[in-house]
């Protein structure tokens, strides 16, 4: 275990649990996204079982190019065994359907067939990126990885978001600092049923806005309206970028595009429930 970090007393007993608590594993399959927490989980499950795990990522529709591609270079830069495969949650009709409890069976499908691979490959195990926090959300994601037995050990050391942080930070992954990442079916309100043109529509929505340079963002599709949600202190950004993102959204269909006064903020969609 790397000793010499600039750790608080509690950050680093947390750390020494995760690191016994993957040891104990022996091998594993990580469900990998390239976002903070799974980055970290990979980094620590590679430190400590060496070569007997393997990075999983999906490619379905509802994971943005731009964060595939992202993926490939961190597992790559940690130096693990990667595979990707595709999951497809719109064949799915809970998932399509767009219920509340849609990340369910987007996670069914997901960890269902990273225990086929870990079965297939000989590993003991399948890990996820859940952190202590995301018990007071509203996850039904969940409970999928209950009813199949997959381990959160961010989750069972007591990680909190900034723990996540804090120590990628101190082991120099350059996700320490990267904004939160979602999929992209949750840029739509609940009821509105989901499409593969319609997660393109959103996908390249945002491309406009990350090709601008916001660094925090979320389109939020509501028919022929895009809510923009930005960080607040990308506001101006957004009135000084205001020709190009009327007319390169409206080119991808949507006919009015309002910003949210709210600003970013996650689960925005959960506010109607």
């Amino acid at each position: 275990m790397t000793t010499n970090l600039n750790l608080s007393e509690k950050l680093q007993d947390k750390y020494q649990e995760l690191w016994v608590n993957l040891k104990e594993k022996g091998s594993a399959v990580v469900a990998f996204s390239g976002g903070v927490d799974s980055t970290l989980l990979l980094k620590v499950t590679k430190d400590v079982l060496k070569n007997d795990v393997l990075a999983v990522t999906s490619a379905s529709e509802t994971i943005p190019t731009r964060e595939l591609e992202h993926a490939k270079e961190l597992a790559a830069k940690i130096g693990v065994s990667h595979e990707i495969i595709y999951t497809n949650e719109l064949k799915k009709e809970g998932f399509r359907k767009n219920s509340p409890n849609r990340c369910f069976y987007c996670k069914q499908e997901l960890f269902t067939e990273l225990w086929k691979i870990a079965a297939r490959e000989g590993y003991s195990h399948v890990l996820d990126g859940s952190n202590y926090d995301d018990s007071g959300d509203f996850r039904p994601g969940l409970e999928a990885a209950s009813q199949l037995q997959v381990t959160s050990p961010l989750k069972e050391a007591g990680f909190t978001k900034q723990d996540v942080r804090d120590l990628s930070k101190e082991l120099g992954l350059i996700t320490w600092k990267k904004p939160a990442k979602a999929c992209l079916s949750s840029r739509f309100p609940y009821g509105e049923e989901l499409s593969a043109d319609k997660i393109k529509q959103v996908e390249r929505g945002e491309d406009v806005l990350d090709e601008l340079g916001f660094s925090q963002y979320r389109l939020r599709y509501h028919g022929e309206v895009a809510r923009l949600e930005l960080s607040l202190d990308e506001l101006q950004l957004a009135i000084d970028s205001r020709e190009k993102i009327i007319t390169e959204l409206k080119e991808l269909g949507f006919k009015y595009i309002t910003l949210d006064l709210d600003g970013y903020r996650t689960g925005s969609m959960n506010e109607t429930l």
